[in-house]
């Protein structure tokens, strides 16, 4: 029989999906897990939303929607950047996608030959590096550590850009760190690319869940960038699989082609949720929501702390603390893999994330109720006093 195509040999699985099933295992064996593992918010969508799609599907809101998505929900997601952010992106720049993955993958598709590689920073998400080598491009990886706070600079980014470059993928809020740019660093890493003739992505999926200053859009710094946003994170739509891309004006057209190819449209009654996303009632229920993010992560970061577990990246939005736990094990994955046989408490391992000093973190993502992040220490505390 025929093997699988040669790329496959690049593409790693996800390790934090297989813990996870590690964990629904133990769950179906009677053991209590706390799962701080996923990158999940922990919420139900909320209810206008929820509403929204049921009167759609009542009303036979069900067939295909234009390539690029409903009208009314690129000039909804228009309306957003400016009144969030006082910044101009017109409907005609918006895609709607199946989930910023499904932008991701328009993307890569659309500005990647064979061959050609993209600089990303290590640690990041990883499923970003396996969507880039599926359109036969090759990550390059950008090592990042606390004295940029884990965010490529732009000295880094020209020492790595060669002639075989086509671009750079940033991550404000990233992930697994929860660090941000600011507009001036965005801007700078824009610049270093325009010099080049290369292509800026900037991944921001978790705008919306910041906690010390509100996170600024890439859409700032110039319409020749590409920006990727989704309605998962903060908006707690995940399993709608609903995101959106916005798109430099010579692109759009391509980008339509490939999606009328590749997905045809994204769910249609998810789209007809998502235009109640953006009312006063939903974004209400959502900043409640950011506030107790807020509360989970200034109780889970110092009390890691006092484990001896570094936070060593300024968690200043998502809902991760990534930590080094070189002082309490050699090895993250065999650790993460203990603490959930032992201790019952399910985290990521640096693996994940890359190779730039893997075995030395663990992520913990507070998408749990403080009640049980709370007995999450405790389990954590009882296992490293042993």
């Amino acid at each position: 029989m025929p093997g699988s195509a040669t790329r496959l040999a690049d593409i790693a699985p996800f390790h934090v999906v297989e813990l996870l099933t590690r964990a629904r295992q133990l769950e179906a064996e009677g053991r209590d897990i706390i799962h701080m593992e996923i990158g999940e918010p922990d919420f139900p969508t909320p209810a206008p939303i929820v509403a929204a799609a049921i009167d759609a599907l009542k009303t036979g809101k069900t067939l295909y929607t234009q390539a690029l998505g409903l009208p009314e929900l690129r000039q909804a997601i228009s309306d957003f950047y400016r009144q969030r952010y006082g910044v101009a992106v017109p409907a005609s720049r918006i895609a709607v996608t199946n989930g910023a993955s499904g932008a991701l993958n328009l993307a890569f598709a659309c500005l990647t030959d064979p061959g050609r590689e993209w600089l990303l920073a290590d640690p990041g998400y990883p499923c970003n590096r396996h969507i880039l080598r599926t359109y036969e491009g090759r990550p390059v990886a950008l090592a990042v550590g606390p004295q940029s706070n884990f965010q490529p600079t732009p000295a880094q980014v020209a020492a790595a850009w060669s002639e075989r470059t086509a671009g750079l993928l940033v991550a404000s809020p990233a992930n697994p760190t929860g660090t941000l740019l600011s507009l001036p660093e965005i801007t700078a890493l824009a610049d270093t690319c325009r010099a080049r003739n290369g292509h800026f992505l900037v991944d921001e999926i978790y705008h919306g869940l910041t906690y010390d200053c509100d996170a600024p859009t890439a859409c700032a710094a110039g319409d020749d960038i590409w920006v990727i946003n989704s309605f998962s994170k903060y908006f707690q739509m995940t399993g709608w699989r609903l995101g959106w891309m916005v798109i430099p004006e010579p692109f759009v057209r391509d980008v339509e082609k490939l999606a009328q190819n590749l997905v045809l449209c994204p769910s249609t009654p998810a789209q007809y949720a998502a235009l109640a996303a953006f009312t006063p009632e939903t974004i209400r229920i959502l900043e409640e929501r950011r506030a107790e993010f807020r509360r989970r992560r200034d109780f889970l970061a110092p009390a890691l702390e006092n484990l001896g577990l570094r936070v060593t990246a300024r968690p200043e939005g998502a809902f991760y603390l990534y930590c080094d736990s070189s002082a309490l094990a050699p090895d993250s994955f065999t650790l993460a893999r203990d603490l959930l046989e032992q201790a019952g408490v399910a985290c990521t391992p640096g693996l994940d994330f890359g190779q730039h000093a893997p075995e030395k973190h663990l992520r913990f993502a507070y998408t749990t109720d403080i009640t049980r992040l709370g007995e999450a220490v405790e389990r954590l505390a009882t296992y490293f006093s042993r």
